[in-house]
């Protein structure tokens, strides 16, 4: 088998605050091949985004990270600047989730694409009517709008800006971090056709990170579900969304109304509560104050991940699925 373009072992994230370590990823284990989609589902606060930008070194200074992240064969954590700040452009590149909090208000959008090409490329300033305008015509937009500045775009278009300047450089991963979390659903679906159609004609590799469960079941190959920093359940996504072995899982699938079914709509099955703090977390499965199959041991078994029933691509943290040892 070929070696992952993107392999995570171990990955632990910490912050540190007045009040003390704050784990936000607590060993995270991943890969992604060429060319597949990984899908990260979860409720705000789980560790998602901040899992994501800890595989490029784009966290807080004075933040912990151990582990190891190799990115196409090469040690994120043993690059010198120079290396890293290349391979954040020409090997992995990210797709921010607040388009009109990235794009410099002062700047044309074209300059500010431009700009990539000319610092990790051979291109030359100028060059945004040629390698700028195609990049543009890529993503659906006219190429006269690399002379508009961003508060001149709806919030359709400011997003397929970043998902161009996010190719600027053919890198060989795209991570993105909610790219349709502040949008409407008919824009959602053009940006996520967009999106699919790119990763298919350009063989592209892709860490799609949002809670929105039915956006994942379109776009990814894989899913990894995270709880309180960790992974909890993975597996080939439309298996998993068909019947998850988690209850996380299954409260996440529940929380979203079927289109077409009343009952569903006026009574969802979301979960009651909220994520735990990661200052005070639960001992035993951090699901367990939450869980609507909670037993005696929850509270007290750490439960690794498992194999599903012999499948080794589908794994759980649960005491309900494997030996919960």
């Amino acid at each position: 088998m070929n070696a992952p373009l993107l392999d995570v072992r171990d990955l632990h994230v910490t912050y540190h605050s007045a009040q003390g370590p704050v784990p936000a990823v607590r060993g995270v284990s991943l890969q992604i091949a060429a060319g597949e989609t990984l899908g990260i589902a979860g409720e705000s606060g789980c560790g998602k985004s901040t899992m994501a930008m800890s595989l490029l070194k784009l966290v807080a200074p004075g933040t912990t990270v151990t582990g190891t992240v190799l990115l196409d064969g090469d040690d994120v954590a043993t690059m010198k600047p120079g290396a890293l700040r290349a391979a954040r452009w020409t090997k992995a590149s990210v797709i921010f989730q607040g388009a009109q909090h990235v794009l410099n208000p002062v700047r044309k959008i074209g300059q500010q694409i431009d700009e990539a090409i000319i610092l990790h490329k051979t291109g030359k300033p100028g060059s945004k009517h040629t390698r700028v305008g195609d990049l543009l015509a890529l993503v659906g937009l006219p190429r006269r709008r690399a002379d508009d500045y961003p508060h001149e775009l709806s919030g359709g278009q400011k997003q397929r800006v970043m998902i161009a300047m996010a190719l600027a450089c053919d890198p060989l991963l795209i991570i993105a971090d909610e790219p349709t979390t502040a949008l409407d659903v008919m824009v959602q679906a053009q940006v996520l056709r967009l999106l699919e159609v790119i990763k298919r004609e350009r063989g592209l590799s892709m860490l799609f990170i949002t809670h929105d469960l039915s956006v994942l079941s379109s776009v990814a190959d894989r899913l990894a579900v995270m709880y309180a920093g960790r992974i909890v359940e993975e597996g080939p996504a439309k298996e998993l969304l068909r019947g998850s072995n988690h209850p996380y899982t299954r409260a996440l699938s529940g929380a979203f109304p079927t289109i077409g079914d009343p009952a569903s709509r006026f009574a969802p099955k979301g979960l009651i509560g909220d994520p735990p703090d990661p200052t005070d977390l639960p001992s035993g499965c951090s699901f367990h104050p939450r869980c609507p199959v909670v037993t005696d041991r929850c509270s007290s078994v750490h439960v690794e991940l498992v194999d599903v029933g012999g499948d080794l691509s589908r794994r759980a943290a649960c005491i309900h699925v494997g030996s919960g040892s």
